[in-house]
C-alpha cells in the first residue's frame, strides 16, 4: 500500500486519508460493509431467494426472539412469536421497501404486532381457564349462574397468575390445547409423574382459592 505523509509529518496509510484515526476509519468501513451486506440480503429476501431468507433469519432471529422474550417472559412463546414473525415477513416480503427503512426495523415492527397478538391470546386463555376452573372448583351444578360466579372467576384468575411458570404452562396445554398428561410430557420433556403432580397441585390450589373465597364473601353479606 502506498504510504502517505500525514499533516503532522509522520508516515500514515491510505486508511487515514480522510483524516480519521485508523480505528475510526476501520469502524466506518465496517459499518459501510455491514450496511451493504444488509441491503444485499434484503434485496435477495424480497426476490424470494431462500438462501437469503435463511441468512436473514440467522442474522436477526436473535433480535426478534430477545424482544419477544423480554415482553412475554416465556421462552416457548417467544420462539413461537419469532417463527410467526419471519413467516409473516416472508409471506409479505413484497410489502418491504428499502426507502422506508432498513430490513431489521421492518422485522421489529412485525414482531411487535405478533407480541401484541400473543398478549391478547394469553388474556383470552386466562379468562377461559378462569371460567372453567371456577365451574370445576365449585363442584355443583349451576355454578356459572350463581351470583358469586364473578368472584370465583376473579379469584381463579389471580391464582393462575400466581402459579409457577411450569404449572401454568401445563394447565394451558391441558385446557387450551386439550392434551393428555402423556402428550404434555412428550411436549415438555418432563416425566409423566412430574406432569401429573404439577397439574394436580395447580388445580387443588385453584379449587382451594375458590372454596375459601366464596364463603368469605357470603359471610360478609
Amino acid at each position: 500500500m502506498t504510504a502517505l505523509l500525514s499533516p503532522a509529518g509522520t508516515v500514515g496509510t491510505a486508511g487515514t486519508a480522510a483524516g480519521l484515526p485508523a480505528p475510526a476509519a476501520d469502524r466506518a468501513l465496517d459499518r459501510a460493509e455491514d450496511r451493504a451486506e444488509s441491503e444485499r440480503l434484503a434485496a435477495g429476501f424480497v426476490r424470494g431467494d431462500e438462501d437469503s431468507f435463511t441468512l436473514v433469519y440467522r442474522r436477526w432471529g436473535t433480535l426478534v426472539y430477545t424482544l419477544a422474550a423480554r415482553s412475554l417472559g416465556d421462552a416457548r412463546e417467544a420462539e413461537d412469536v419469532a417463527q410467526q414473525t419471519f413467516l409473516a415477513a416472508w409471506r409479505g416480503r413484497h410489502g418491504y421497501h428499502a426507502v422506508r427503512g432498513p430490513l431489521p426495523g421492518w422485522l421489529v415492527g412485525i414482531a411487535r404486532r405478533k407480541i401484541a397478538d400473543a398478549h391478547a391470546a394469553r388474556s383470552r386463555r386466562t379468562e377461559l381457564a378462569a371460567a372453567h376452573a371456577a365451574r370445576e372448583g365449585a363442584g355443583v351444578p349451576g355454578t356459572a349462574e350463581r351470583p358469586e360466579a364473578a368472584l370465583d372467576r376473579v379469584l381463579v384468575t389471580q391464582e393462575l397468575r400466581k402459579l409457577p411458570p411450569v404449572q401454568r404452562h401445563i394447565l394451558r396445554l391441558a385446557f387450551f390445547d386439550d392434551l393428555t398428561h402423556v402428550q404434555i410430557a412428550e411436549r415438555t420433556g418432563l416425566p409423566l409423574g412430574t406432569v401429573k403432580s404439577h397439574a394436580r397441585r395447580a388445580i387443588l390450589r385453584i379449587r382451594r382459592s375458590v372454596a375459601e373465597g366464596s364463603p368469605a364473601e357470603g359471610s360478609s353479606a
